[in-house]
């Protein structure tokens, strides 16, 4: 991306521009992962509720297909639209946020309201286009009044939300939010707490970054420049994994 393009999402997110490893390399830290959190990282069905579709051999198609004619839990009886993701589908970076709000559930697309305009210019100060990502959410309708989604509803959609990441493959997940995170992580840890580290999702341990929510950012302005902290470990896990050798 041109730089002065760049800088002038930073400025609109209130940043001070930063200039990415390899042009300055007195920026360069090298990347560790952090000593275990103690919680547990890969991610199973939460219990207690209706059975999720079972996807696992599901194409793309199949997928959407199954996705908007899911009746597994209540919320279809609500929903406008089903939000199944989207952007590239053979992504690197695979951005997981909560679920739709209004605005998502009447156009059928992930963040797209005020949240959605800043998490693109998030993307595009750290050299990325909203097509060049896949979007999606823990859920693939919306709650009503926005509410925070309930376990079972979690557990619907999980097999979905499973079935995404293994088509995508993607080296790294970006974890948008409390709930994304909690259920990601199966844990209750504060963001504040879980964002700055270096996670793994699933079997194949994904490396997943967490990153406060664009709905909460908007509330609390003085966070951007955290979420900027985020998006550039992001960017070096990223590095280091394309550079690592084949194994």
């Amino acid at each position: 991306m041109n730089g002065s393009l760049r800088n002038g999402y930073l400025e609109a997110m209130g940043i001070q521009p930063w200039v990415r490893r390899g042009l300055q390399q007195a920026d360069a830290q090298p990347v560790e992962a952090p000593a275990a959190s103690g919680h547990p990282e890969q991610v199973q069905p939460v219990t207690g509720a209706a059975p999720a579709p079972s996807c696992a051999t599901l194409d793309w198609p199949q997928l959407e297909s199954a996705v908007a004619s899911c009746t597994a839990c209540e919320l279809h009886r609500t929903r406008t639209h089903t939000v199944f993701g989207t952007g590239s589908r053979q992504a690197d970076w695979m951005i997981i946020g909560e679920a739709p709000g209004a605005d998502e559930d009447r156009q059928g697309e992930p963040f797209v309201g005020r949240a959605g305009q800043l998490l693109t210019e998030m993307l595009c100060a750290a050299g990325l286009q909203r097509q060049d990502v896949f979007i999606t959410n823990i859920l693939k309708c919306r709650p009503p009044q926005n509410r925070d989604p309930r376990p079972e509803e979690v557990a619907s959609c999980h097999a979905f939300l499973q079935r995404q990441v293994a088509l995508v493959q993607p080296s790294l997940i970006l974890a948008v939010g409390r709930i994304a995170a909690h259920n990601l992580l199966e844990t209750d840890t504060p963001v504040g707490r879980l964002r700055g580290r270096i996670h793994h999702y699933g079997e194949g341990r994904i490396p997943l970054i967490v990153t406060y929510h664009p709905a909460y950012l908007l509330r609390s302005p003085l966070e951007k420049r955290k979420a900027w902290e985020d998006l550039r470990l992001a960017l070096q896990v990223a590095d280091a994994g394309q550079q690592a050798p084949a194994s």
